[in-house]
């Protein structure tokens, strides 16, 4: 199956949708990327059609089980545009990627993943006493703060100098 994301005027994707192989295929069985946006515009009536590939993710092409995990694939020939689209990602025709919109002001586009980047690294520690922290991006601190998954109030702080949690 090939999927292909409907991008509006400014090229955001307005929806996805999955096309059999053999509708994307040319005279010779190779899939091509124009045979499927004919296709789809034969069947919708709409022109601007990007493929993409739902097993890409920030740069890296990954095989996905039957239990839904997914493991990196050696053969990286394989990401295409970065990311799979999703509703509301925009396609960057410059950079031949989709990129998902931006929550957070302070957040900067990462040129290699095309996905964006926290000013502040995502806490290491994830967990105390096998409970998982609930955790989350603070703009206006511009900080990770979590749940005390025992208090359930929120009142750590990511520590990036020691590494820890710290009440505040």
């Amino acid at each position: 199956m090939a999927h292909f994301a409907k991008l509006n005027d400014s090229n955001v994707v307005i929806q996805t949708e999955v096309v059999a192989d053999a509708d994307t295929q040319d005279e010779n069985g190779n899939e091509v990327e124009s045979v499927g946006v004919a296709f789809l515009t034969d069947v919708h009536g709409y022109t601007n059609w990007k493929k993409f590939s739902r097993n890409t993710s920030e740069g890296k092409y990954y095989n996905v089980d039957s239990d839904g995990n997914w493991t990196g694939e050696g053969d990286q020939s394989k990401a295409f545009r970065k990311n799979a689209a999703g509703v509301g990602y925009t396609y960057d025709a410059g950079r031949d990627a989709f990129i998902p919109p931006k929550v957070f002001d302070s957040w900067t586009l990462n040129e290699t993943t095309c996905i964006w980047d926290p000013p502040v690294a995502y806490p290491t520690v994830t967990s105390v006493g096998g409970k998982d922290y609930q955790i989350l991006w603070d703009e206006t601190n511009t900080r990770w703060v979590a749940y005390n998954p025992d208090g359930g109030e929120l009142n750590l702080e990511w520590n990036t100098g020691t590494s820890s949690w710290e009440t505040f």
